[in-house]
């Protein structure tokens, strides 16, 4: 027996793509005409009003070769979809036969559309947890063959840390964990914490106290037990919590009470981007969040063709010919512009930057990006426009 998914070869060869890209390859195949094209990658509509984009590094994997030359917005920019004007930003422009990568339109946008939704997500998490951590714990919820694109997303859209033992070697992170209800079932609280505590040999010492006691005595034992505690994690059920921030109060005003303040709180179960501002007044110190960010809605990329044989040529409801994406390094405006109508000045009197990069050329990948370095991009950007977070 086999899983259920497509293996690498099968995404490269094109026999994971919707059958109708291949099917009108075939229909051209004896046919005389210039597939010399552009095509671009944007998006309509988002329920947010910017993207946090990332996926870019699997396209460049699938690209190299069928390709002559690939310019995309760089991963880890937070860029609205449309510039000022409405005009929607290409975020990969294409130049090549169109025979060579045409079949290959739905793996494109797969990479992209999915991975992109989810970084985006975890910069809106990591936005309301302003300079408190923020760790991707949502693989579980989600096919174990994305687990690492999953955890890349989210790491380069600003969580901290990811909980992936594949995704920490390919992030070259330490993966974070805590411990879980199991071994408290299997040992009792206080054996499991001692066990946890002595057993922890990198990061912090993390204990759940939630198993079977109430958070607040549960969190002064576990204090009182393990002189070397960093965190006690509250993963308490939905069911049984009531008002979390509440519990969250009153586990902080215990422990500082007995002389506990070095111990700081993790939250984690369920939590999305509007609890977390809550919590964090409350004193939670650090968020474990899992399927709102693993599940981030989708971004709905498109490709079209915009140029045939160097004259611009679009479908209704697109915008043809090559652009640029321009972006004011004074008041960050973003302006779309045409190809041949590039100006460098911005409205506020700051410069425009061409912010496409060259990725592909002559059909070889000459640049890659780390996701650290896409990761500080994003948190850059956060931190100039959206929130403190520290230096």
């Amino acid at each position: 027996m086999k899983f259920n998914v497509a293996t690498e070869a099968e995404v490269l060869s094109a026999e994971n793509s919707d059958v109708y890209f291949k099917r009108s390859l075939s229909f051209l195949k004896n046919k005389k005409f210039n597939d010399d094209v552009v095509a671009e990658v944007t998006v309509s509509s988002f329920e947010n009003p910017w993207i946090t984009f990332t996926g870019l590094d699997d396209v460049l994997t699938l690209m190299e070769g069928r390709v002559k030359d690939l310019y995309a917005i760089p991963e880890g920019t937070v860029i609205p979809y449309r510039d000022f004007k409405g005009i929607p930003a290409p975020f990969i422009s294409i130049h090549g036969k169109y025979r060579n990568f045409g079949e290959h339109e739905t793996s494109l946008l797969g990479f992209i559309c999915q991975s992109s939704g989810i970084s985006t997500l975890s910069s809106k998490v990591k936005i309301a947890a302003g300079e408190k951590p923020v760790y991707s714990f949502g693989i579980r919820r989600m096919n174990p063959f994305i687990a690492p694109m999953i955890d890349r997303a989210a790491y380069i859209g600003g969580a901290d840390g990811v909980s992936g033992i594949k995704s920490g070697k390919i992030l070259g992170l330490e993966p974070v964990g805590t411990m879980p209800h199991a071994i408290s079932l299997l040992l009792g609280d206080e054996e499991a914490w001692k066990a946890v505590a002595s057993g922890t040999k990198r990061g912090p010492v993390t204990v759940l106290i939630d198993t079977y006691d109430d958070e607040k005595f549960a969190a002064i034992k576990a204090a009182e037990l393990l002189p070397n505690l960093d965190y006690v994690r509250l993963d308490t059920p939905s069911s049984r919590r009531g008002n979390f921030a509440n519990i969250v109060r009153e586990v902080r005003w215990e422990l500082d009470l007995r002389g506990h303040e070095r111990v700081r709180i993790m939250v984690s179960g369920g939590l999305k981007e509007t609890d977390i501002m809550e919590l964090s007044d409350a004193g939670a110190d650090a968020f474990g969040v899992g399927t709102s960010i693993a599940s981030g809605k989708t971004v709905d990329f498109a490709m079209d063709i915009v140029e045939i044989a160097e004259q611009p040529k679009t479908k209704k409801g697109k915008l043809s010919g090559a652009k640029h994406v321009m972006r004011c390094s004074n008041c960050g405006k973003v302006e779309v512009l045409p190809a041949s109508k590039v100006d460098d000045l911005c409205q506020c009197g700051g410069k425009l930057k061409d912010i496409m990069v060259q990725y592909i050329k002559d059909g070889k990948v000459i640049r890659r990006e780390k996701p650290a370095d896409a990761r500080a991009r994003a948190l850059d950007f956060l931190k100039k426009y959206f929130v403190k977070l520290p230096s």
